[in-house]
């Protein structure tokens, strides 16, 4: 799965998000990809995460209460 969402304030720019099953080799286990690129090169991200699918609903509650 993968889903590219355009940048706020910027007129390239992307974020990119998408599950790596082994990103460390074949004993790794998954994580979430969130990548953004200020020119719109998802190939050649400015910073990228890698947060464990493990920690990811707990990351996704944290983000959430950031808009109230």
């Amino acid at each position: 799965m993968s889903k590219v969402i355009p940048l706020s304030s910027t007129t390239k720019g992307t974020i990119s998000i998408q599950k790596i099953e082994n990103p460390y080799g074949t004993d790794s286990k998954p994580v979430a990809s969130i990548a953004i690129s200020l020119k719109g090169d998802v190939d050649a991200p400015d910073w990228k995460v890698h947060i464990p699918m493990d920690n990811l609903q707990e990351v996704i509650e944290a983000l959430q209460t950031l808009e109230s």
